[in-house]
């Protein structure tokens, strides 16, 4: 899980975006000011996703938008789609996969995935597995100043990871699914990602036609 809140967003120029598009970035239930609700509803990705189809209507938006999910936000994304294909222009999946038993896991060693699923992961722990060694080293004025401060070390609680994690462990996947979506999709991915390997996007953007 690589998204853990808006601010992940801050770096990569939304005032540039926003130029010409209205900009909407949500947290799931639970995240920084996001409460995890006062239902007794099992968290879950269809949970999620329909979560934001409720936020696009509570702000009265009546045509469908342009959706983009990063990391577990892509399978949100997915099942956004899936769910609600009224709400839904354009589908962007960033780094992500269509879950189930047919993809590949992150590349990682046990321990980290351990460090990492626990919050407790140090930031060159963070960073490793979420850039290439050459590209930290040839960046780390922009990581200091962009990338360090956005990561979640002891800003997610313990009950706000266990909700993530619980959603993704019981989530089958859209893998036999995405032949239905027929909204333009694009999908993106790092050739050097180990955390979403690449095979799985391609997996997806095989199964939604025209991606």
């Amino acid at each position: 899980m690589k998204c853990y809140s808006v601010w992940d967003f801050k770096p990569i120029g939304l005032e540039k975006l926003s130029s010409n598009h209205t900009i909407i970035i949500s947290d799931i239930r639970g995240i920084e000011k996001t409460t995890a609700g006062s239902n007794k509803t099992p968290p879950s990705i269809q949970l999620f996703a329909n979560d934001t189809a409720g936020l696009i209507d509570s702000l009265g938006i009546r045509k469908p938008v342009d959706i983009l999910g990063l990391s577990m936000g892509g399978f949100i994304a997915q099942e956004l789609t899936l769910l609600h294909p009224d709400k839904v222009n354009r589908l962007i999946i960033y780094s992500s996969t269509c879950g189930g038993k047919e993809t590949l896991p992150p590349q990682l060693s046990p321990e980290v995935s351990r460090s990492m699923v626990s919050g407790n992961a140090s930031i060159d722990t963070f960073l490793s597995t979420l850039f290439p060694k050459e590209w930290i080293e040839q960046h780390t004025d922009f990581i200091q100043k962009n990338l360090v401060p956005m990561l979640p070390m002891g800003k997610v609680s313990n009950e706000s990871l266990q909700l993530q994690l619980e959603a993704n462990g019981k989530w089958s996947g859209t893998c036999n699914k995405l032949s239905s979506i027929t909204k333009p999709t694009l999908v993106i991915i790092g050739t050097d990602d180990i955390t979403s390997p690449p095979a799985n996007s391609l997996m997806i953007a095989e199964k939604i036609p025209g991606a």
